[in-house]
C-alpha cells in the first residue's frame, strides 16, 4: 500500500511539474531525467542490460538531432528505501516538441538488434528486476533573475 501511494504522489507531482515545465521557446532543450529503482541485488543486471540494449538506441538518437546529450549517474552513497534510487538517465531532448511526439523508436531497435527475439526477452528482464521507475521532467531556475 505504501509504494502505491507513493506511485500515486509520484504521478501526480509529475503531471503537475510536466504542465509546468515547457519551455516558452520551440528552440529551447527539454530535460527529462528517467529514475530506476531495482530489486536488491540486480543493479548491476539492470546496468549490463541498460547499455547493452537501450543506450545505443539512445546514442542513435543523439545522431538523428532529436537528442542533444544523454547521461547516467547513481549515488554515491545510501539513502533510505523509500527515497532510493539505483540510476537516474538524463536526456536532454532538442525541445519540448520533439520530446513530446511520437516517435517511432521501434524501427531504431530492429536496425540495432535483428535478433528482435533476444532484444524483446532481455529488454523484458530489464523491466523484470525493477522495483519502481519514474520520469522527471526539468525546468531551470534563473537563481539570479527577479
Amino acid at each position: 500500500m505504501k509504494l502505491r501511494s507513493f506511485l500515486l504522489s509520484v504521478l501526480l507531482a509529475l503531471s503537475c511539474a510536466f504542465a509546468q515545465s515547457a519551455p516558452t521557446s520551440a528552440n529551447q532543450p527539454f530535460t527529462v531525467e528517467y529514475y530506476y529503482k531495482a530489486k536488491w541485488g540486480y543493479a548491476d543486471e539492470f546496468l549490463q542490460l541498460f547499455k547493452k540494449n537501450h543506450y545505443p538506441v539512445l546514442k542513435k538518437e543523439i545522431e538523428t538531432g532529436r537528442l542533444l546529450k544523454v547521461w547516467v549517474d547513481q549515488p554515491r552513497y545510501h539513502s533510505t528505501e523509500e527515497g532510493r534510487w539505483d540510476y537516474r538517465v538524463t536526456i536532454v531532448f532538442k525541445n519540448a516538441t520533439v520530446a513530446n511526439e511520437p516517435f517511432d523508436e521501434a524501427a531504431l531497435q530492429k536496425q540495432l538488434y535483428p535478433d528482435q527475439d533476444t532484444f524483446k526477452k532481455e529488454e523484458q528482464r530489464r523491466f523484470e528486476i525493477l522495483l519502481a521507475h519514474w520520469d522527471l521532467p526539468i525546468k531551470s531556475v534563473d537563481a539570479e533573475g527577479k
